[in-house]
């Protein structure tokens, strides 16, 4: 195992990490302790897009655990800002699947967002953006279909097949896209993990060097894999979705497999003395 050493900032996934639903992880509280008492700059970055920066300050500071709004970042926001960095937003209108967390940081950035059936040649949608939508509704995949077909683009917040939450792993945004591909053969670019823009995202906020940058994350094929096409190190914890046999599957892999965030406290804890 490589040392465990030049630690300097944290990207820091949520779901499966910190939480299972609104079931905080044991140890949460004293883990960003930790991280206030050595100065360990983060970034919580998500691929769940169904909250608002906002929105997951409030979560935490209900489990305990105060963070600010510049240590979040969701693949609503990175998404958001990708497509403000291509696309004018006075002049581009989006047609968005997703709550709150999805459409939000498209609106913040001037994104003109469309209803549903908005989907003549005057309103159609430029953009189809597809988040993690709790109240998916036929309606809605109709109109993201209508627009897919009339030529709109389609942009993934993530990529998740899955969900890990209280009640156990249940769908996620994954199989919202895979249902929207089927039917119009498109196939959404996807802004999460594992593709490595949200981690890059990620380390301008930091202003760290990739050496002296871990990921934490509990997905091997998401949170993992997007470590490893970013080229900064990685740790898995095992209280997620992925487990040991399942690295032991893939062709890559993380720096480091922990059980959970209790180990990652004494770790860091250890390597400060």
């Amino acid at each position: 195992m490589q040392a465990f050493t030049n630690i300097r900032a944290l990207i820091i996934d949520m779901d499966g990490v910190l939480w299972h639903g609104d079931q905080a992880q044991t140890g949460i509280v004293k883990f960003f302790q930790t991280l206030r008492d050595l100065s360990l700059p983060f970034i919580l970055a998500t691929n769940n897009a169904s909250l608002t920066a906002e929105q997951y300050v409030g979560k935490l500071a209900n489990m305990g655990v105060s963070v600010t709004l510049n240590e979040i970042l969701t693949s609503g926001m990175a998404t958001a800002l990708y497509l403000s960095e291509r696309y004018d937003p006075r002049t581009t209108r989006v047609f968005v699947i997703g709550g709150i967390g999805a459409r939000q940081p498209l609106l913040d950035l001037g994104f003109q967002l469309t209803g549903l059936y908005e989907t003549d040649a005057d309103n159609r949608a430029h953009l189809v953006v597809c988040g993690m939508d709790r109240e998916i509704s036929w309606d809605k995949l109709a109109t993201a279909t209508l627009n897919l077909r009339a030529g709109a683009h389609f942009i993934g917040t993530n990529g998740d097949l899955s969900l890990p939450t209280e009640r156990g792993e249940i769908h996620g945004n994954g199989a919202i896209l895979a249902a929207l591909t089927a039917t119009t053969g498109v196939e959404p670019m996807i802004i999460g993990k594992p593709e490595p823009i949200i981690y890059r995202q990620a380390l301008n906020l930091l202003g760290t060097e990739l050496a002296q940058t871990i990921a934490i994350g509990d997905r091997l094929e998401t949170d993992i894999l997007g470590a490893v096409r970013t080229g900064i190190r990685s740790m898995m914890v095992l209280s997620g979705i992925s487990n040991e046999k399942d690295v032991e599957a893939a062709d890559y892999g993380p720096t480091w497999i922990v059980p959970d965030i209790r180990d990652i406290t004494l770790m860091l804890r250890n390597s400060a003395l």
